[in-house]
């Protein structure tokens, strides 16, 4: 008999009100409530398999982009694993007809098509798209709600739970000590704004110096500008950034999601010691969006684009999609050579070559506004952003076709395994 198996595909989210530290730490549960923009899955996502079979060896195992990675018998993995678990044998025990998937051995599988680490929150999509498989192979959709499962996936990453949404998401932090009311809500739907877009500037694809587990917590202990973001801005802006969505209002959304990337970088600076997530590349991104806004704004125009920094180097623009061109040919003048993800075909190519290779320097945009100053930063070095991706605000998880395996019939990935990580 072929094993039970089960494929889904969850989406990366970017906060524009950030979550920084946690209350608890074992449990995940933040200091502050946060809200995200969930993007594009056809453009970046994790891809899960998650299979069981009764025949197979004892214990679970798990892949990471062709990496097999250990499952403790405590840690993160572990606790989502044995939360899923759970909840199938409640199922089991009112249908004894089912099969017991829940004492079946796991092999899970997993793969991003993004960089791992680098601020693009790589481990949201991955522990969202974990929970997504393993919950769909267990079949609890009528048992459990999506807000019940992303209260599971932040357990896992605490920016996971919002990934378990499409469109606009909130992760309200709740205040039960066990983390029972701490789980994200959809605020709104993606179909409610499609118009808004991103651009993704990846500056690094390295991994992050300082993780933003260790990060946030070293900022809780050491940061009073923390202690007044989280007792004062978040809760002012999560009602403001809430307000904008609603209104579709992209002026006050600019404003505050730059405010809020800015204040949560002045956090992590007067950490001690402080920590450096953005490098020069990512301050002159800020400078080169903060003079366009001004310049438009000056000539009677609203803010053309909105930045936003998480635990990384890496921008996300966010703009209106008509203002996206100027965007890009703007960032292509200062910053050439990068590599661009031409998803939906401004350089009128044609559907088949939506990933290019590096692109040579651009002049500027005729369209700037009157009075934008070009001296505002110097044109950097080719490759200084390796890498842009043009996407979308997107939907949430999937679940996808038996064909999207990522594991054979044994319980092991179809892709050449690698070492085994320790």
């Amino acid at each position: 008999m072929a094993p039970h198996t089960a494929t889904c595909s969850a989406p990366v989210n970017i906060a524009v009100v950030k979550y920084w530290g946690k209350r608890d730490v074992p449990l995940i549960l933040p200091t502050n409530d946060s809200l995200s923009v969930t993007l594009d899955q056809d453009h970046l996502r994790s891809l899960t398999s998650a299979a069981a079979d009764q025949a197979w060896p004892a214990g679970d195992r798990l892949w990471l982009n062709g990496v097999e990675e250990s499952i403790g018998e405590s840690g993160r993995l572990r606790t989502c694993i044995d939360e899923l678990r759970r909840e199938r044998r409640a199922l089991e025990e009112k249908d004894s007809s089912l099969p017991k998937l829940s004492t079946f051995p796991l092999r899970i599988c997993s793969e991003n098509n993004f960089p791992t680490a680098a601020g693009l929150a790589s481990s949201a999509s991955g522990f969202a798209a974990l929970v997504s498989s393993v919950s769909t192979l267990f079949e609890l959709s009528s048992s459990v709600s999506v807000s019940e499962l992303s209260r599971i996936a932040r357990q896992g990453s605490g920016s996971a739970c919002r990934s378990l949404f499409g469109g606009f998401v909130a992760w309200q932090g709740g205040e039960a000590a066990d983390g029972s009311d701490s789980l994200a809500v959809e605020v709104a739907p993606r179909e409610h704004w499609p118009e808004l877009q991103a651009l993704i500037c990846v500056v690094s694809d390295a991994k992050k110096g300082t993780p933003s587990t260790a990060g946030m917590q070293r900022s809780v202990a050491t940061s009073p500008l923390l202690a007044a973001r989280i007792a004062n801005v978040v809760p002012q802006r999560m009602d403001t950034m809430r307000k904008a969505i609603a209104a579709r209002d992209f002026e006050s959304f600019a404003d505050a999601t730059m405010q809020d990337s800015n204040n949560f970088h002045a956090c992590c600076l007067d950490t001690s010691p402080p920590i450096f997530y953005m490098n020069d590349v990512s301050r002159a991104i800020v400078a080169l969006v903060e003079e366009l806004n001004r310049a438009s704004r000056a000539a009677g125009s609203g803010a053309v684009a909105a930045y936003t920094y998480d635990a990384g180097p890496n921008a996300v623009l966010y703009a209106p999609k008509q203002n996206v061109p100027l965007i890009l040919q703007l960032v292509r003048h200062y910053f050439p050579n990068a590599d661009f993800d031409d998803t939906f075909n401004l350089l009128g190519a044609g559907a088949n070559a939506s990933h290019r290779g590096a692109q040579e320097a651009q002049p500027l945009p005729e369209a700037l506004p009157q009075g934008f100053n070009a001296a505002v930063i110097p044109v950097h070095e080719a490759g200084a952003v390796r890498r842009l991706i043009h996407t979308q605000v997107g939907d949430g998880p999937r679940v996808l076709p038996a064909s999207e395996c990522l594991l054979n019939e044994q319980g092991e990935p179809i892709r050449l395994q690698r070492t085994k990580r320790a």
